[in-house]
């Protein structure tokens, strides 16, 4: 029966692949050995055999190369690859197919991917391991075109890949994202026989994932007799990739009662997508599990640890990770850098790419990146300005989201007029995005006239973006300009554009809990309003004043107040003060930017009610504590 129904499945899968691939020949490039000095130089590569056989004290054996091969592939020894090769060229193993081989992987290890072409291109009798190591190498190096590429020509010279050609084959296909070139790979590997091969297997849904087919990966996983941690892994991070904590998480659990050990590319997985939808207790229970399980806290899990805490709103134990890595990478300082610059730290910010430059490390596009953001949303502009001029130094070129940081930086700080000369000195066309974030700061300074000169550039650049007409209505809405907005609004409605409604939730006992505004859905919903009664009466005793600024509608104060008080975050909270114990940190999730109106309301209830709330929006996190807010009100 199992098998009846794997044919039918595989019927499918040939229906749906009809085109045989293909792809133009791949030219080989220029390559020339080294010599003399060239050669002369490897005694500083560190391997003694290599430097004994060039002075003639080792006899040229092929052991010995292979030897002096392994350990270049091993340590990357670029140079003495060379020198390797180029003794090997003039001596009688030069024909050897074995030692041939080998080269193509030692150049393909050391990232030499054009001298291992070479190679290739020079045996005079290749066998189906050269093909392998080629297209391995390639698909390892970032060149999946060119690995699938050489699939043609293989089929043509009559070589049957074998299985680790497939897993390479696949690994390329997975990296281009196409969906037909998978599914004929995928029918490639059922014509061989290959597919119920475990590495195949977890190569094949580990493609899919990558292609974003999840029910075709899932499908692969259910059709493997037998399964190893690969296969699980590979599943479990095609969920974490598309942002699905929830079954990323269960599939762990899964996992763990099947018997697999996760490891610690399987923590990354599960820390990375639990990290998207800020999900701190899960995260807090898979920490705990690792610890419990005896792994080691290498950079590559702390870095997704990191992130997972920062990103769920507990800066605290993101710090507390940091503290506790011994050999901290470039990756591990920027996701701290990263952490300081959403929640709005700029001076913590400016300190710790301080600690990161007195360490020596060498910085990268992301690192200037997020110190320009925490300039940004901590308004410091003499400081992101120098940095912006620092990059130079670093010869890190800014790339076009370094721009949009920097006219970012200027416009929250109300120099709109230096932002927009900025932005017509670029040295490349700005983009939509570079217009929005100065469309973004005409709506917080209700600078219409440069806002509406912003949007027209974001209109012709990005038509399909929604946000920018909704900045643009609220822009002239809020300065009271109600038939310019009422134009807006009528071109928002010709072209279908639909202002994303607003939702807010938050995690309680591991369930989580959305609300919209004015939510009368929910079962508790009569004693969730009482509560924001109780809590709006006692905020204003303690100053509180609705802003009603903010209310974006053309109607009478009144409705205005009214409209303010049932946003749906002010109803996420009131729903925590109730199910939460006294003392508690509330975290509160929001799709979009948290209303001024909510952010001063927020201040008044972390002073009143004795609570640390803790919001994180679409731009940042807000952490309210005894009346402030970490963002300093500048945001």
């Amino acid at each position: 029966m199992r098998k009846h129904h794997k044919l039918l499945f595989h019927h499918h899968l040939r229906r749906r692949t009809s085109k045989p691939y293909t792809s133009s020949a791949h030219l080989a490039a220029p390559f020339s050995f080294p010599s003399g000095p060239a050669c002369s130089s490897s005694s500083s590569s560190g391997l003694r055999e290599l430097d004994l056989l060039l002075t003639g004290e080792l006899a040229p054996t092929p052991r010995v190369y292979h030897s002096i091969i392994t350990a270049c592939a091993q340590s990357k020894n670029l140079a003495g690859a060379r020198a390797i090769h180029s003794h090997l060229s003039r001596s009688r193993l030069a024909g050897d197919g074995f030692l041939l081989n080998s080269l193509i992987h030692m150049y393909c290890k050391c990232g030499a991917v054009s001298d291992a072409r070479h190679v290739f291109d020079g045996i005079p009798t290749r066998d189906v391991v050269s093909w392998t190591y080629l297209i391995t190498g390639y698909a390892q190096n970032d060149m999946p075109a060119e690995a699938l590429g050489l699939l043609p020509d293989m089929l043509r010279a009559r070589f049957r890949p074998s299985g680790f050609t497939f897993t390479s084959f696949l690994k390329a296909a997975g990296a281009c994202g196409g969906r037909g070139i998978g599914e004929q790979m995928h029918a490639l590997a059922v014509k061989y026989n290959l597919d119920e091969d475990v590495y195949v297997g977890s190569a094949l849904l580990d493609m899919y994932a990558r292609c974003q087919q999840m029910d075709m990966a899932i499908r692969v996983f259910d059709w493997l007799d037998s399964k190893n941690e690969v296969s699980w892994n590979a599943l479990i991070a095609g969920f974490a990739r598309k942002g699905d904590g929830e079954t990323t998480l269960m599939k762990f659990a899964e996992m763990q009662r099947n018997g697999f050990g996760a490891t610690h590319f399987t923590y990354s997985s599960v820390f990375s997508a639990l990290a998207r939808i800020g999900a701190l207790e899960q995260g807090r229970w898979v920490h705990a599990h690792m610890i419990k399980s005896g792994q080691k806290l290498t950079a590559f899990v702390a870095n997704t640890i990191l992130g997972m805490y920062a990103k769920s709103g507990s800066m605290v134990d993101a710090r507390k990770v940091f503290d506790r890595v011994d050999q901290r990478d470039l990756v591990t300082w920027n996701t701290m850098l990263t952490a300081f610059a959403q929640y709005g730290l700029g001076k913590e910010a400016v300190a710790h790419f301080e600690e990161i430059r007195k360490y020596g490390i060498q910085l990268n596009q992301i690192t200037f990146l997020s110190v320009l953001t925490a300039c940004s949303h901590g308004g410091l502009v003499k400081e992101g300005k120098q940095y912006f001029d620092m990059m130079k130094d670093y010869n890190v070129e800014p790339e076009i989201d370094h721009y949009v940081s920097f006219v970012d930086l200027l416009g929250r700080a109300g120099l709109l007029k230096e932002a927009l000369i900025f932005v017509f000195k670029m040295p490349m066309e700005p983009t939509a995005a570079v217009w929005g974030a100065l469309l973004g700061a005409c709506r917080m300074h209700k600078n219409a006239k440069i806002g509406q000169y912003a949007a027209d550039h974001v209109f012709e650049l990005d038509p399909e973006d929604t946000g920018p007409p909704v900045l643009l209505y609220n822009i002239y809405a809020s300065t009271g300009q109600w038939d310019d907005a009422a134009r807006v609004r009528k071109m928002m409605k010709a072209t279908g554009v639909k202002k994303e409604p607003a939702c807010s939730w938050v995690e309680i006992e591991n369930s989580v809990h959305m609300f919209v505004a004015d939510d009368s859905t929910h079962p508790k919903s009569e004693e969730i309003y009482r509560m924001w009664e109780e809590v709006n009466t006692r905020i204003k005793k303690a100053g509180y004043v609705p802003n009603t600024d903010y209310v974006l509608l053309h109607i009478k104060e009144q409705e205005r107040e009214t409209k303010l008080q049932y946003h749906s975050e002010k109803i996420a909270l009131a729903f925590a003060l109730i199910n939460m114990p006294a003392g508690a940190t509330i975290r509160i999730m929001k799709n979009i930017r948290i209303c001024g109106d909510c952010h001063s309301a927020f201040r008044y209830v972390s002073e009143v009610f004795k609570r640390e709330i803790v919001v994180r929006d679409t731009n940042r996190f807000h952490h309210f504590s005894n009346g402030s807010c970490s963002c300093g009100d500048y945001w």
